[in-house]
């Protein structure tokens, strides 16, 4: 039986969406935009509520970022675009 090969951008798509929900919740969402591989850094856009949230790089820094690292080898850090 073969392996499933999942793609890392894959990966970090599947953990968004389950954080996602969070985001919905206080009006606003998240959407990936781009991982590069050489730095591990990944770009998301914080979208609705949360785009001009006082809060918003505290819940990507302490929220997304901390998920992602631990759910995601390779990611280093997640930075809104």
């Amino acid at each position: 039986m073969k392996k499933k090969i999942v793609n890392i951008e894959d990966k970090i798509k599947k953990s968004l969406d389950t954080i996602r929900p969070s985001l919905q919740a206080d009006g606003g969402d998240i959407e990936f935009i781009d991982f590069n591989k050489k730095t591990g850094v990944v770009k998301v856009s914080l979208i609705g509520h949360c785009a001009h949230c006082p809060m918003s790089q505290i819940t990507l820094k302490e929220g997304v970022e901390a998920i992602l690292k631990k759910e995601v080898p390779g990611v280093k850090s997640v930075i809104n675009n």
